[in-house]
């Protein structure tokens, strides 16, 4: 089997700023690796003066989310030899794997010979392969991806982390740069839109039984069940984004959903929202465990220092 060569990366900027938020509080260097999905993203057929426009299909790799170990040698030994009994007990979401990181500090920016070890072994296993999205063939693609983090040479007073994305070509045993798009929310990022396909699934939601004229042919034929159900996609939705109406979703999805941007922007705001207030309450717990543990710090000596004096 040929290698599939990518064009590009993609990653969210949360997912990028939760790793390397990950990565600079770790007090050692730490590896990890790269969940996500491969796509074949078509031509597009509109032209427009400020983009240029390409005739072939382009693979595309989406890193969606990633999972980090505490220290280096975690799923292969000190000669990059992958230990394939490791990847299968640390993957148990049985998510797509697409390649692996490392973070290194005051290092080159380029694969050391472990790690060039590490990355030609993960293809050398065909159950970690994945299918590639929207092909127009049963293609498969190796867990070939090499993200590298490291910190400049020198100390600076500004926190800084360079990163470089690798794919490794397995037939002639080299490392392929690749430039690294972060897609973001935003006005300037709606062309992203045109091919838009989620790095995290939604809860399932039958979008057909939850438009407005839906709800009201439930109302009028008194079907309870229609009701219980459209009441429970509407908790969980709000699980996801609280105060986003299920109706709305049904503009979302389908052909049309690229004239409703503002109404995604706002689905993804209010999703914001919910996880800021999630933070905020784990927070406040946080602070009150702190004081109890304070309290209770307290009583043990006032109870000891009684005992010492009797």
């Amino acid at each position: 089997m040929g290698d599939l060569v990518l064009q590009k990366i993609a990653i969210s900027g949360p997912t990028l700023a939760s790793m390397i938020q990950r990565l600079s509080s770790s007090p050692a260097d730490l590896d990890g690796l790269l969940f996500g999905h491969v796509t074949c993203i078509a031509p597009s057929a509109l032209s427009d003066d400020s983009v240029q426009s390409t005739s072939d299909s382009q693979l595309v790799a989406t890193i969606s989310s990633f999972l980090s170990f505490p220290s280096l040698l975690s799923f292969y030994d000190s000669l990059g030899r992958v230990d394939s009994s490791r990847l299968t007990l640390t993957n148990l979401n049985q998510k797509p794997l697409i390649g692996w990181f490392s973070f290194r500090r005051k290092t080159p920016l380029r694969p050391s010979m472990r790690e060039s070890s590490v990355t030609r072994s993960l293809p050398s296993n065909p159950q970690l392969y994945l299918p590639v999205q929207n092909a127009s063939s049963e293609s498969l693609f190796a867990p070939s991806i090499f993200l590298l983090f490291t910190t400049p040479l020198q100390d600076q007073f500004i926190q800084t982390c360079q990163y470089r994305a690798f794919q490794f070509q397995s037939s002639n045993l080299c490392f392929n740069p690749l430039p690294i798009d972060i897609v973001n929310i935003g006005p300037a990022f709606r062309g992203h839109y045109g091919a838009f396909s989620p790095s995290s699934a939604l809860p399932f939601l039958n979008c057909e039984l939850k438009s407005s004229s839906s709800v009201n042919e439930c109302r009028n034929e008194e079907n309870l069940f229609g009701m219980e159900r459209i009441a429970k996609d509407q908790s969980e939705l709000d699980m996801c984004a609280e105060g986003m109406q299920i109706g709305r979703l049904n503009q979302l999805i389908g052909p049309e959903a690229v004239n409703y941007t503002a109404g995604l922007e706002d689905l993804y705001e209010k999703m914001l929202c919910k996880i800021e207030s999630l933070a905020t309450l784990v927070e406040a717990s946080s602070a009150k465990v702190v004081e109890q543990e304070n309290h209770n710090r307290k009583l043990r000596y006032k109870v000891a220092r009684s005992a010492g004096l009797e």
